[in-house]
């Protein structure tokens, strides 16, 4: 079996520069209750391409971009598997690496510092309302700037699905985008200012937001799932399907009662594990297929 095809963004150097310091992966059991391969430091932003079977194939194209708060990707249950899925049902799919803001190297200490960030983030949480937007969660401008970064990487690889659509089976050259958690909030911020033309439709899983910024007048249609026992991101990932829906654009809205954040493509037992079914079915049902 041939390696996908792996091709570098930016391949003068990402804008900035590259950073000082060397890619890293773990294995870590995630959310939704699988053993998945984590990466951080990534400072080389790549697309690796999983070509459409050709016996579906259907000219279309989709980025998938995992999550991981801006300094790790769940490349698997947010990112191969998903892609794979896509091009068995003849899709032209595109897994994003983006740039993550740089961590302690130490893996022991890198642990211990994450520990201590989920400490403080759920001690936060319990004492205050469900967050609203993502700034009432995220104040380290050193994540805003991550998640800057991740924007810009996105508008590009959208820019290059779409200058190598014919090489790469997007016959139809129509581009979605599909994110998870922080990946959520890349397709949002791309369907919310693409770089060019719009994306033919962004599903931003668990995450994205408004936050204030105008919808655009052909922004594109949303699908949009989240668990409503996510303390995180519930709230901030339903007001961006009711800020979009009250700009006139089209968007749907799947909450499950249970599955938690970061879900992906785990298989917990629970509501969640259905939402790439309905997304499928959305897919067909918008003219995407």
């Amino acid at each position: 079996m041939n390696e996908p095809e792996v091709v570098e963004l930016w391949p003068e150097g990402p804008p900035g520069g590259k950073a000082g310091f060397d890619e890293q992966s773990f294995r870590q059991e995630s959310a939704g209750g699988v053993i998945t391969t984590m990466l951080r430091n990534v400072s080389v932003p790549t697309l690796t391409v999983f070509p459409a079977d050709p016996a579906t194939a259907n000219g279309i194209g989709v980025i998938v971009c995992p999550g991981g708060g801006w300094t790790i990707l769940a490349w698997e249950h947010e990112g191969v598997d998903v892609a794979r899925w896509l091009a068995a049902r003849g899709y032209s799919a595109f897994l994003l690496k983006y740039r993550l803001t740089g961590t302690e190297p130490d893996p022991a200490r890198y642990a211990e510092q994450t520990a201590l960030t989920m400490t403080r983030l759920a001690e936060r949480l319990a004492r205050m309302k469900p967050p609203r937007r993502l700034g009432d969660l995220v104040t380290d401008e050193t994540l805003k700037a991550g998640r800057a970064m991740a924007h810009q990487d996105g508008q590009r690889a959208l820019a290059l699905v779409r200058e190598r659509a014919e090489a790469w089976g997007v016959s139809r050259g129509e581009v979605g985008m599909i994110g998870f958690s922080a990946g959520g909030f890349l397709a949002a911020d791309v369907a919310l200012d693409p770089g060019g033309a719009p994306l033919a439709f962004a599903a931003p899983i668990y995450g994205g937001e408004v936050d204030g910024k105008p919808v655009p007048a052909d922004g594109p249609p949303l699908f949009i799932a989240v668990a409503v026992d996510d303390a995180l991101l519930f709230t901030v990932t339903r007001r961006l399907f009711e800020d979009w829906t009250d700009a006139g654009r089209p968007a749907e809205f799947h909450a499950y009662a249970r599955g938690g954040h970061g879900f992906g493509t785990g298989r917990q037992g629970l509501p969640s594990d259905g939402w790439m079914e309905l997304f499928g079915q959305w897919l067909v049902d918008q003219g995407f297929a």
